[in-house]
């Protein structure tokens, strides 16, 4: 049986090429920065230019707002950064803003970096893009309020004029009706089946554009 074959039994060249593949792996497919104590970018990697559309030099010396999207509030990051100044871990999802005002969505995580007398020095950043999640997720929302406004054309804005024109045709089981009140009420009718008219056009349009949605995805 051929015995198990780990790290130790690695020479230092070996380990430095491991560590280089899985840097470039690392670089190729996930956001990577380190901050100081102080939130001040000190290291980005190639991911991170790419994905934010800004150079290393233009974010080293900056500070995460650079990439604020205004989505989020203040006391998400302030429990951001308490969490992290505790020595803990923090891990949420964050929407940005990239240099040419574009935005991206990334599963963010935080660790506190410690010196030998466990001392936080530095911060380290890994965010994995969830863009097309994210934009999958919005899509659902986005039919969901749809249907909840044909849901709402038909309970109330189609409902009532209905409810009109039934009431109206109720009054002409009335015996004695003189012919300005005929007039009167055939006025009525129309207005409310143009009203109608109005609504089901409306609602057919949502409908189409769902359709169309649903057709694309």
């Amino acid at each position: 049986m051929a015995e198990n074959y780990t790290f130790k039994d690695k020479s230092k060249r070996e380990l430095l090429r491991f560590l280089e593949a899985y840097q470039k792996a690392i670089d190729e497919s996930v956001i990577c920065s380190v901050t100081d104590t102080k939130g001040i970018i000190i290291y980005v990697n190639k991911k991170f230019c790419e994905v934010s559309k800004y150079t290393e030099e233009e974010l080293i010396g900056q500070n995460h707002r650079i990439l604020n999207a205004g989505y989020h509030s203040t006391t998400f990051f302030k429990e951001m950064w308490m969490t992290i100044s505790g020595g803990e871990m923090w891990r949420n999802e964050v929407k940005s803003v990239a240099k040419d005002g574009s935005y991206f969505w990334q599963d963010s995580i935080i660790l506190p970096v410690f010196d030998e007398n466990h001392v936080i020095i530095q911060y380290f950043s890994i965010r994995i893009p969830i863009d097309e999640r994210k934009k999958a997720e919005e899509e659902k929302e986005q039919r969901i309020k749809d249907l909840e406004e044909i849901l709402f054309k038909i309970s109330h804005e189609v409902r009532h004029p209905v409810t009109l024109m039934l009431g109206i045709c109720n009054m002409f089981d009335e015996p004695m009706l003189t012919q300005e009140e005929i007039g009167s009420f055939i006025n009525a009718l129309k207005h409310a089946a143009e009203k109608l008219d109005v609504y089901t056009r409306e609602i057919t349009e949502v409908v189409s554009k769902l359709r169309d949605k649903e057709d694309e995805l």
